[in-house]
């Protein structure tokens, strides 16, 4: 019931907003529209959450996340990326950091840590600028020049997130699974593509596309987290509005994307 209250409102705030300023209902409407259709599973089940549901703060973001898309050409957005992918830049700062995660062990310094909790996150770099956790990687602090964020996200045995879209597109998420997936159990969905951490350990998507992560496996699944800056001709502006948003991230409202987490994170 209660469900069915929170919609109800939230229809009846766009149809009185569309009466006072429909133009601007009309573009949000467009852009909203075109988020919606770069998913390749597209049904009434992914409208309503999109609209009315968790994606709702990604419509509000999405006059800025079709300028970003604008500015990101001529790289189009492939939605599901392969290393090869990326530009050679890209590509060398995430070997390079995925060997650093190898080298300090990074399962065994933080799966204890995260042995009381069903979701954990760690944060060592946190929209391009340093935090500190349990355990200090020195290299994870180094400037790089189009990564922004690396942490290390831990499931715990059968956990599993809900389907979510993330907030922005001036950044692709990059996930690598650092400990040996044993079954077909642990894996994440992006619309019609499934990615089985048993399978191949790297990862890399638009995180504002509709995802779901899988762990229900009896073993704990640790990946590195990892934000990198979208192929574009104007890196240095997409890197000043990622600090910016990190800025305002920093101010508690990370808190509503990682509410069901326990984030180790220190500023």
């Amino acid at each position: 019931m209660r469900r069915v209250l929170r919609r109800s409102a939230k229809i009846f705030l766009v149809v009185v907003l569309a009466y006072l300023i429909p133009k601007v209902v009309l573009v949000y409407l467009a852009c909203g529209l075109y988020d919606v259709l770069r998913n390749d599973e597209r049904n009434v089940a992914l409208i309503e959450r999109y609209f009315l549901g968790n994606g709702i703060l990604l419509w509000l973001l999405s006059p800025a996340n079709v300028v970003l898309d604008l500015l990101s050409l001529p790289y189009s957005n492939k939605g599901v990326y392969r290393l090869e992918d990326l530009p050679p830049g890209h590509r060398r700062e995430i070997v390079a950091l995925i060997e650093v995660a190898r080298r300090n062990d990074l399962v065994g310094q933080l799966g204890q840590a995260a042995s009381g909790g069903t979701r954990s996150m760690f944060f060592f770099k946190w929209y391009g600028a340093n935090v500190d956790t349990v355990t200090t990687v020195p290299e994870f602090h180094k400037d790089y020049e189009w990564i922004t964020t690396i942490g290390v996200s831990v499931f715990n045995r059968k956990q599993s997130t809900s389907k979510h879209f993330g907030p922005l597109r001036a950044s692709l998420r990059v996930l690598y699974n650092l400990n040996d997936a044993v079954d077909d159990s642990a894996y994440i969905v992006v619309g019609r593509t499934t990615h089985v951490w048993r399978e191949e350990k790297l990862f890399i998507f638009d995180d504002t596309l509709l995802h779901q992560s899988f762990n229900e496996t009896d073993q704990t699944r640790i990946n590195l987290f990892v934000d990198i800056v979208r192929p574009t001709t104007i890196p240095a502006a997409f890197r000043a509005f990622i600090r910016f948003v990190g800025l305002i991230m920093s101010q508690g409202i990370n808190k509503v994307f990682y509410a069901r987490w326990k984030v180790f994170k220190t500023q």
